[in-house]
């Protein structure tokens, strides 16, 4: 008898062909009051579930007695709670590598954007003010050999860094967890406390996870650090950085600005201080959000899906030490 997966997130005629090849599915289609009523009807048979930007609770996993293998289309991990899955035994899986390039490109779309303020001019021309040239007023800055600082230094940070390394002439600056010698090999890149990066950086790209240690990392303090020329990048979590504090750095003139993918709350809301601000680059959460990328995170969390229904161990497992036991 085939095992029964909860699906919450649309997937292509290919993937959704080879999940019912391999199991009874029960699709959600929105995640709306609707959808999740239906949701909660289907837990107490899933043994599987698939989707992404669902915080998955105990309340609501403890509607799932069978519940074996969840596979989140995402990189990230802060919609679940590790400690409770592991506990259960519950398999949890996500969708690295995939995204890696996709997502460094947003990140360099936002500094150049940014840097060369090309929302803000296009949108003057949009709107018929380009009558003459443009002076100092409208004048941005330039990227290439300038310098770029890293938080988290992972594998969207090491794809960044080579964009900025081997494309512009930049000098890389980092923080992590510890140095990583092979990175500073690669990119000439040098390690740095957090505060001296904020210092020194003229780009300061932000690529951690969320975790207990870095949510609210970057607040008033941090940005005090900075200097009024730099430019603040955010391509991981909103919750990292205190947004209060970010809107107070932009209007006073303690950085120049920022380019944000991720926000506090998402969908930003329509009367965020960050919308009412031209040196601000706002973007939807698109980081990873192209169809090839798209559709190679779906087929990667299908895999993984089905590694773990079938009693083997996914590729791409976050609590290992759950298959360990």
């Amino acid at each position: 008898m085939k095992k029964q997966v909860v699906l919450y997130k649309k997937l292509s005629p290919l993937l959704m062909a080879r999940l019912h090849e391999h199991t009874d599915v029960t699709l959600i289609d929105s995640l709306d009051a609707e959808g999740l009523g239906k949701l909660r009807d289907a837990l107490p048979r899933a043994h599987g579930l698939l989707g992404a930007s669902l915080k998955l609770d105990a309340e609501l996993l403890d509607l799932a007695p069978n519940l074996e293998a969840i596979a989140s289309v995402s990189v990230g991990v802060d919609n679940y709670d590790i400690d409770y899955l592991t506990e259960r035994r519950i398999l949890l899986s996500n969708t690295p590598d995939v995204l890696t390039e996709t997502t460094a490109d947003t990140g360099f779309a936002l500094i150049l954007a940014t840097a060369r303020r090309v929302v803000e001019l296009a949108n003057m021309v949009r709107d018929g003010q380009w009558t003459r040239n443009i002076g100092p007023a409208h004048f941005g800055s330039d990227v290439h050999g300038k310098t770029l600082g890293i938080i988290g230094m992972g594998r969207i940070g090491e794809a960044l860094a080579q964009r900025g390394h081997f494309g512009f002439g930049m000098p890389v600056i980092y923080h992590s967890n510890s140095p990583k010698p092979a990175v500073e090999k690669r990119f000439n890149a040098q390690y740095r406390s957090l505060n001296d990066l904020l210092q020194q950086a003229d780009f300061i790209c932000l690529t951690l996870p969320l975790t207990a240690e870095t949510e609210g990392l970057i607040g008033a303090e941090e940005f005090a650090l900075m200097r009024p020329e730099s430019i603040f990048i955010n391509i991981s979590r909103g919750k990292v950085v205190h947004e209060a504090a970010l809107v107070q750095a932009l209007r006073s003139g303690q950085i120049r600005a920022a380019g944000l993918d991720v926000f506090e709350r998402e969908p930003l809301n329509l009367d965020s201080p960050l919308l009412q601000l031209n040196n601000v680059v706002a973007t939807p959460h698109m980081g990873s959000a192209t169809h090839e990328t798209r559709e190679a995170m779906a087929r990667c969390a299908v895999d993984n899906l089905l590694a773990a229904l079938a009693g083997k161990r996914p590729e791409n497992l976050v609590n290992i030490q759950v298959w360990k036991a």
